[in-house]
C-alpha cells in the first residue's frame, strides 16, 4: 500500500488512514467489500436496510473476524426496529453510524453516550444545520451527481453552502472517483469523500460479474433519473426497464408496487403491520402520497433483482453520474492507492501561492 495520506478532521475522527468513505449501499456493501474498504484504509460503511436485524447482527460480526479497522453501520432512521439495529451497534462495537435520513435528536444523543460517531447523510443545507444542532459528529452531503435517490442541486453548489454552514466535518458525495476529486472537495473546505459508484465497481464487489459489464459499458448520458421505479427521483442506469416503466401508466405502476411489497415482505421476514408502520414513518415530515410510500416497495427489489441475482432485465442499477467515466475493476486497496496518489500528484501541480 501506498504511504501517502491526507490527515483531515474525518481521519481524525474516525480513525482511518485515508479520508475516503464507501457509501451503505443496498445489497451491494455487505462484509467483503466493508472488510476490504477498511483494511485499504478507508472508511467502509455496510449497508443493513436490505438485511433483518439478525442479518445485520451476523454481518457485523463477519467485518469484524475478517479486519480490525474501523467501519460503520447505514441503516434508516425512520424504519420501525431502528432502536434494535442501534443496540446491535452498540453492543458490537461498532465505530460509526451513518444514516440515510437524518436520526431524530434522542436516537444521536444515544449513540453519542455510547462513544459512536454518528455520520447522517444530507442534500440540503437546512438539513446539515439540523443534524448539527443535535449533536451530529460529521455529515455527508450528497449533490444531485450522486446514485439512487438524489437531489437537484450540483455538488459543486451544495457543498461550500454546507461547509459554510456548519462546523462539524463534511464529507463530500455525488460525482467523486479519483484524486483529483478528493482535492476538489478538500478546496471547497470538505473533509473528504464519500463514493458508492466507484467501490461498487472494485474486484472487491460482490454484484455479478455482467452487471459490473453493464456499468463500465455506461457513457456519461447512459445515467439518468427517473421517477417511475418508487414515486421519488431516483439515479440510475438507463436500461430497457427503465424505458419500460417510463411508459408506464399509473395503475400498472401501482400492481408492480403492490407485488414487490409483498416480495420484499417475505425477504425481509416483516409482518404487513411492521410494513405500515414503516410507511407511515416514511410519510411523517415529507409531503409523500400513500401511492408513493407503496411505489417506494419496488426499490429494495428491483436493485435486489440486479445487484444481487445479476438480472439486468429484471432490476434497477443505482448509480453516480461516474459510472460512465468508470472503466476498470481495481481492489479496494488498489482504488485506494490510487485515488491518494492521484491526490497528492495533483497538490503537486498546483501553483505556487508565494
Amino acid at each position: 500500500m501506498t504511504g501517502a495520506t491526507i490527515d483531515t478532521p474525518l481521519t481524525k475522527l474516525v480513525g482511518v488512514r485515508h479520508p475516503l468513505v464507501q457509501t451503505g449501499m443496498g445489497w451491494v456493501a455487505g462484509p467483503r467489500l466493508v472488510s476490504a474498504t477498511a483494511d485499504a484504509g478507508a472508511l467502509g460503511i455496510l449497508a443493513s436496510a436490505t438485511m433483518t436485524v439478525e442479518q445485520l447482527r451476523s454481518a457485523v460480526r463477519e467485518v469484524k473476524s475478517r479486519t480490525d479497522a474501523p467501519f460503520g453501520v447505514n441503516l434508516r432512521a425512520d424504519a420501525g426496529d431502528a432502536a434494535e439495529r442501534v443496540r446491535i451497534i452498540i453492543d458490537e462495537g461498532v465505530k460509526v453510524a451513518s444514516f440515510a435520513l437524518a436520526p431524530s435528536r434522542e436516537l444521536i444523543a444515544r449513540l453519542k453516550d455510547a462513544a459512536v460517531v454518528v455520520i447522517p447523510s444530507v442534500g440540503a443545507r437546512r438539513h446539515a444545520e439540523k443534524v448539527a444542532a443535535w449533536g451530529a459528529d460529521a455529515v455527508v452531503v450528497q449533490g444531485g451527481e450522486g446514485g439512487g435517490h438524489t437531489g437537484s442541486v450540483a455538488t459543486t453548489v451544495l457543498l461550500p453552502q454546507v461547509v459554510d454552514a456548519v462546523d462539524i466535518p463534511v464529507i463530500a458525495a455525488g460525482g467523486f472517483h479519483d484524486g483529483r476529486g478528493l482535492v476538489a472537495a478538500l478546496a471547497y473546505g470538505a473533509a473528504g469523500i464519500a463514493m458508492g459508484t466507484r467501490f461498487l465497481l472494485t474486484s472487491d464487489s460482490t454484484v455479478p460479474d455482467p452487471v459490473k459489464a453493464r456499468y463500465l459499458a455506461a457513457a456519461v448520458q447512459d445515467v439518468t433519473v427517473t421517477t417511475k421505479v418508487d414515486g421519488l427521483p431516483h439515479r440510475m442506469l438507463r436500461s430497457e426497464l427503465v424505458d419500460t416503466l417510463e411508459r408506464s401508466g399509473r395503475t400498472a405502476s401501482l400492481w408492480r408496487a403492490v407485488r414487490h411489497a409483498a416480495a420484499f415482505r417475505r425477504e425481509s421476514g416483516m409482518s404487513w403491520a411492521a410494513m405500515v408502520r414503516d410507511g407511515l414513518a416514511m410519510k411523517h415530515g415529507k409531503d409523500l402520497t400513500w401511492s408513493q410510500v407503496l411505489l417506494a416497495a419496488n426499490t429494495p427489489m428491483l436493485l435486489k433483482a440486479a445487484m444481487v441475482d445479476g438480472r439486468t432485465d429484471l432490476g434497477v442499477m443505482a448509480s453516480g453520474q461516474v459510472a460512465g467515466l468508470i472503466d476498470d475493476l481495481p481492489s479496494c486497496a488498489e482504488l485506494v492507492d490510487r485515488v491518494m496518489a492521484e491526490a497528492h500528484a495533483a497538490l503537486h501541480r498546483l501553483p505556487d501561492s508565494e
